[in-house]
């Protein structure tokens, strides 16, 4: 290690800290082209301009950074996202974003001579918090999410993504696949820290994704009938949020039985009076399993326990497929490059380990090959202010990242 690698990890690291945490939570509202967002947007910048890196948006307002030129194609390019959702933990993409810069800086140090160009990136709207579909700039890019249906997203305050991205000066009608910019990209590496406790548990600080476990996202929609709660005798009720409620624990013993999870996260209730029996009460439904048979039982068990309590209830009930991410597979040659880089070349025993969370790495990987790298979590809580790293495992991150774009780009 350089003498100045950490030193440049905790300096980056304090000036991003304060973007966007919330004073009463302590989770961060960093959500897609929003103020805060900006401001993210301008450290990035701010990092790369310092560091005489080109810095770039694309049509899909992810941010580019680049060392040398991409146009000469098989680039190495590594990064995450800088998003959050609501009140979410430090961690989760920022870590990978300044690992990025810091792993820079790292083979500067080294007097590292790259023979491949080097890209730094940052996604837009990775955690899908705002307008309820994760990684819209990476599936963008890839094409995996058209124009037409990127511009319906609308946000709980009814602003459709057009809207919101013009107010941030971009231009939403730009929006699409962007196939050539992919060309350009022979390898691409996401560090992140692990949601999970495995390397807690087996005492390593970095491991190798294997693979990404099937997941989606399903909106139950349970319809009933209004009327007060006060003067409705319960015979006469058509109560929607007993049909939900049930639901809830049907998704839980489902998920049980197959190995597998299943949470119901987001709840939206009309006319959501204290004292009003519901009329409407939506849920949206994350389920993820190791496999696609596992996960079809899963979601399969719990629409049709939903349906049967809708049914005893005189409920009607809606069930819509928002989002869906089959199993990923990382590029098995770019995998096993990476455990012999840091095995054979360093000396470290870096797992190998399957995770249930999305990621950009994920989406691309049917277009590029890709392939991610984790730092322990020592309380393996994500999505929540107890989200944790701590320095020296950071700092191993950036090493680690730093050897594998030395490996990869240096050659």
């Amino acid at each position: 290690m350089t003498q100045d690698t950490g030193s440049s990890f905790h300096q980056m690291w304090r000036e991003l800290l304060p973007l966007g945490r919330h004073p009463d939570s302590g989770g961060y509202r960093r959500f897609a082209w929003t103020g805060t967002d900006g401001e993210c947007r301008a450290w990035f910048e701010d990092q790369a301009r310092s560091r005489g890196l080109a810095h770039e948006v694309d049509r899909n307002g992810n941010q580019w950074a680049w060392l040398g030129d991409p146009a000469g194609g098989d680039a190495v390019v590594t990064g995450s996202h800088l998003d959050s959702v609501p009140d979410g933990g430090a961690f989760d993409g920022p870590l990978g974003v300044v690992s990025a810069f810091a792993a820079l800086d790292e083979l500067r140090g080294r007097q590292a001579r790259f023979t491949r160009p080097l890209g730094i990136v940052n996604f837009g709207d990775e955690e899908g918090a705002r307008f309820g579909l994760a990684c819209v700039g990476s599936r963008l890019t890839a094409g995996q999410l058209t124009r037409e249906q990127a511009h319906r997203l609308t946000d709980g305050d009814g602003v459709t993504l057009p809207r919101a991205m013009e107010g941030a000066g971009h231009d939403p009608d730009a929006i699409g696949p962007d196939p050539e910019r992919l060309a350009r990209i022979g390898a691409f590496v996401e560090l992140h820290v692990e949601q999970g406790r495995a390397l807690d548990l087996s005492g390593d600080r970095v491991g190798i994704a294997s693979a990404i476990w099937p997941h989606g996202r399903w909106r139950f929609d349970f319809r009933g009938e209004a009327n007060h709660a006060g003067t409705t005798r319960l015979a006469d009720r058509r109560d929607p949020m007993l049909s939900y409620a049930e639901t809830v624990l049907a998704a839980r013993r489902e998920a049980e039985l197959a190995g597998a999870v299943a949470t119901f996260g987001k709840i939206a209730v009309e006319p959501n009076g204290v004292n009003a029996i519901p009329s409407l009460v939506r849920g949206w439904l994350d389920s993820r399993a190791e496999d696609q048979s596992s996960l079809d039982t899963v979601v399969g068990g719990i629409e049709k326990a939903a349906r049967q309590y809708a049914d005893a209830h005189g409920i009607d009930l809606d069930v819509v497929r928002e989002s869906f991410t089959p199993v990923v597979e990382f590029d098995h040659a770019l995998r096993d490059e990476l455990a012999r880089i840091l095995g054979t070349d360093t000396g470290l025993t870096v797992p190998v380990l399957g995770t249930g969370a999305g990621h950009d790495a994920g989406i691309l990987s049917g277009s590029i090959p890709t392939a991610m790298l984790f730092v322990r979590n020592p309380t393996g809580v994500s999505h929540s202010p107890a989200e944790s790293a701590s320095e020296d495992d950071c700092v191993a991150g950036v090493l680690a990242l730093a050897d594998v774009l030395e490996g990869l780009a240096c050659r």
